[in-house]
């Protein structure tokens, strides 16, 4: 996501190139809201269609999440950050085919399953109540 350039943004598309997955190119989708903050981000700073969105490298927000981290006394990654968004998902009734190939762009579902963990006793009793209407 940090190689984004303005010309990768299409609406609600991102196009994400070179991914750690081998291939040419990826496509992921953002949420209304989060579209038009960044069109407003790109128009504020002027930024022209080569330019990289946010000119920061990897090991720059490493360091800041772990500045961060230290300061509220939480271990974090910025891949923890990635975890979570698939975590959340999960829990608040978003299909595991969703999760895997739209949030995590995952090959198989296998990964994400791996990936989400184990479900909790507490959790499990809520989506009984859930689907057998409480």
């Amino acid at each position: 996501m940090l190689k984004l350039r303005t010309f990768d943004v299409v609406d609600r598309k991102l196009t994400i190139n070179e991914p750690k997955s081998g291939k040419e190119s990826e496509i992921a989708f953002m949420p209304e809201q989060i579209a038009k903050r960044l069109a407003e981000y790109i128009a504020a700073h002027n930024i022209g269609p080569e330019e990289r969105l946010f000119p920061v490298c990897y090991s720059t927000v490493r360091a800041l999440i772990r500045r961060l981290a230290k300061k509220f006394r939480v271990k974090i990654s910025p891949h923890d950050f990635r975890r979570h968004s698939a975590t959340y998902a999960s829990r608040n009734g978003v299909p595991l085919e969703i999760v895997s190939k739209v949030i995590l762009r995952h090959h198989d579902l296998k990964t994400t399953q791996v990936y989400l963990g184990k479900v909790s006793d507490t959790e499990a009793i809520r989506w009984m109540d859930v689907l057998h209407g409480k």
